[in-house]
């Protein structure tokens, strides 16, 4: 049982991250720390966790963990996924791990100094509906991919949370428009070339809250938008020269609705529904990374993955500045 520490009590740990680690075949939380040990205790007691810490670095000195997830702001994940691995823990961090490709290269040098695994949390690189897609486009289900088409959007104008403050590494990009780039690159193992976007600001928060986006990945193209403040939807569809792939809740399809893949043929009249009944993608995440941590042959989410996928950010918030292209 891989023994994982909980690096904060924030949200998406306590509401998703731990009652999925709990629940995994091959791993355990025997550790919550918080710089307020009354939160971690708390937190720890709601999850029958054995240890809590009034601090990360105490924590992370035990011998009572092998590894961490981190749930903090995106601007720490850096320092802290750093630190993990020089305390000689595996590390298992929140999306996105850093706000500039370059900073990766810091946690890929953690990594290789300490012999720890250490990957990003794309929980949907391990969800059945994913992996699915990827399965009908390498067998040519709709022949040749030509376009993909996203969107990720929800809103939200609270200037306390995470997501509308810069410091914190807040932003629809860093937030939501890493999916539709991580999904399409997962499912199709190619890498995008250039880049256009425009992109729109909260005059207030200062952060970015639309993007429109166009990737060109030389055989296909991507066109997405993502928004913080417009109404909830999720959609992602692969368009070829035989058909098309609808995911129907491609992001949070433990949440947002079912988890389906509908695929449909040239002349529309013909459909196949793939369903994906309580699939638990974050349980999954745990086992294939409990897995991974323990030798086990098994795909993970790489840094050199994650590296690629905020190189395409990097380019995106670049090609707004200018009229065209920007090579990623």
């Amino acid at each position: 049982m891989l023994r994982f520490g909980i690096l904060s009590t924030a949200k998406i740990g306590r509401e998703l991250v731990v009652p999925a680690i709990q629940d995994a075949e091959n791993a355990v939380v025997t550790a919550v720390a918080s710089r307020d040990l009354a939160r971690a205790r708390e937190m720890a007691d709601r999850f029958s966790v054995p240890h809590a810490f009034g601090s990360y670095e105490e924590m992370l000195a035990s011998d009572v963990i092998d590894a961490v997830y981190i749930p903090l702001p995106t601007s720490q994940h850096v320092e802290w996924a750093i630190k993990a691995a020089d305390a000689g823990k595996h590390v298992l961090c929140e999306k996105p791990i850093a706000l500039k490709a370059s900073e990766i290269d810091e946690i890929i040098a953690a990594r290789e100094r300490n012999k720890v695994l250490i990957s990003e949390a794309y929980m949907v690189t391990y969800a059945p509906v994913w992996l699915k897609v990827r399965e009908l486009l390498a067998e040519g289900a709709i022949g040749t991919l030509k376009m993909v088409q996203g969107s990720f959007t929800y809103f939200n104008r609270d200037p306390g949370n995470m997501r509308n403050i810069p410091e914190l590494g807040g932003g629809a990009l860093p937030d939501i428009g890493v999916y539709p780039t991580i999904t399409t690159r997962f499912v199709t193992d190619k890498e995008p070339v250039r880049v256009q976007s425009t992109i729109e600001r909260d005059p207030e928060f200062g952060t970015d809250i639309y993007a429109s986006v166009k990737a060109d990945f030389a055989d296909f193209e991507l066109n997405f938008y993502i928004s913080t403040q417009m109404a909830n939807r999720q959609l992602m569809v692969f368009h070829g020269t035989d058909g098309f792939i609808e995911v129907k809740s491609p992001f949070n399809a433990d949440r947002w609705g079912a988890e389906e893949v509908e695929l449909t043929n040239r002349g529309h009249n013909v459909s196949q529904i793939f369903r994906f009944p309580d699939s638990r993608q974050y349980k999954l995440e745990a086992e294939a990374f409990a897995r991974a941590a323990a030798g086990t042959k098994g795909e993970v989410v790489t840094l050199e993955s994650s590296k690629a996928n905020q190189k395409l950010i990097d380019a995106i918030y670049r090609a707004a500045e200018k009229d065209g292209w920007e090579a990623v």
